[in-house]
Order: C-alpha cells, then sequence, then structure tokens
C-alpha cells in the first residue's frame, strides 16, 4: 500500500514504467513515527526527503521570542522535509513533528542524488515537483499579505478539509499566523450562521 501511494503520487507528474518504479521506489525506506515524536528538530541536519503514507505531520519553527510558526501539514499523499537544510546539509530551521502515529517513505541525499544520475526522470520529477511547490507558497505569501483573517481561515477549511478536521485551534492559529483566540471566534461566527 504504501508503494501504491508513492505510485499514484509520482503518476500525478510524471509517468515511469513498471521497471522505473521499481529502481526509484527501492531507493526510499519506509520508517513508522509515534504521534508527537520528531522527524526532525530545529538545529538537527535534515537527512532525508519523506513522502507521507500514513497520518500528519506539522512543520514548523520557534521564533526569537518562543512562537510556534506552522509553515505547512503534511498528511498522507504529501511531501515533506527541510528543503534547505537537506539541500544544503545545514542546520534545519524547521521541525517536523507527528501530530499522530505516522508513517513515511524516507530517501536520503546520497540516493536521491544517485538516482538522478541514473534515471534522468527522477530529476525532472523533482523539478516539476519543486515548481508546484514553490506556486503553492507564492499563493500563500498573496493570501497572507491580502486576505482577512477570516477569509485565510475560510480558504484553509475549505482547501484542507481533512487536515483542519485533526488540528486543534491552536495548530491552525500558528499556521494562519493570528491567535488561537481569534480561530475561536471565528469558528464561533461560522456556526451561529448555519
Amino acid at each position: 500500500m504504501p508503494y501504491t501511494l508513492l505510485r499514484e503520487n509520482i503518476d500525478k507528474h510524471i509517468q515511469f514504467s513498471d521497471a522505473e518504479f521499481e529502481t526509484y521506489s527501492s531507493f526510499f525506506y519506509p520508517k513508522t513515527i509515534s504521534k508527537k515524536e520528531y522527524l526532525l528538530r530545529q538545529g538537527d541536519i535534515c537527512r532525508f526527503e519523506g513522502f507521507v503514507t500514513k497520518g500528519c505531520f506539522r512543520v514548523y519553527t520557534i521564533d526569537n521570542d518562543g512562537n510556534e510558526n506552522v509553515l505547512y501539514f503534511a498528511v498522507e499523499d504529501w511531501w515533506v522535509t527541510d528543503i534547505d537544510s537537506f539541500t544544503n546539509q545545514a542546520p534545519a530551521l524547521l521541525s517536523i513533528q507527528s501530530l499522530e502515529d505516522s508513517e513515511v517513505l524516507l530517501i536520503n541525499k546520497k540516493d536521491k542524488e544517485q538516482l538522478y544520475q541514473q534515471m534522468p526522470k527522477v530529476e525532472k520529477l523533482f523539478r516539476i515537483m519543486t515548481q508546484k511547490t514553490l506556486v503553492s507558497l507564492q499563493r500563500r505569501l498573496i493570501r497572507n499579505h491580502c486576505y482577512t483573517a477570516d477569509e485565510r481561515y475560510l480558504h484553509f477549511i475549505k482547501t484542507y478539509p481533512k487536515i483542519a478536521q485533526k488540528l486543534t485551534n491552536l495548530q491552525i492559529a500558528a499556521y494562519l499566523g493570528i491567535s488561537h483566540e481569534f480561530v475561536s471566534k471565528i469558528r464561533k461566527k461560522i456556526a451561529s450562521k448555519k
């Protein structure tokens, strides 16, 4: 099942033959992560890129004032990493923590580089995925600058309903850049309109 999900994800971006996918997937290894366990801690070096096959992770940083700022949540069929730390093998600016019992398929930097050499399609695959990630981040930046807090919240729950159901007000607030009290007020306002 985990590798089937990986195949379905890859097929959205590029077509591999069965033999190519078998080679590609052989470079990944499965890892089970318990609820609240860290896949990566801020300050450590990120030695993996991961594909989530089960569960939910929060990818976040702690600022100088001790506030948590969530960059994104990664659920089943999402990729997870600290791309800066992974690429540059520098201390991570992000922590990656499981919000529930989770499973991931991981690939390390050396194996990914070997795949680039062995299978040119892999480089195209990750270029396409990187472009899609940049588009998503650009759209999020625009929303953060141009949308009201209410609009950001409504967009989040409409776009990611499965993720929103798994999260606390505090976690959603850390993602949206607002207080958890404000999230509670928005939820009450929405509930009163129904």
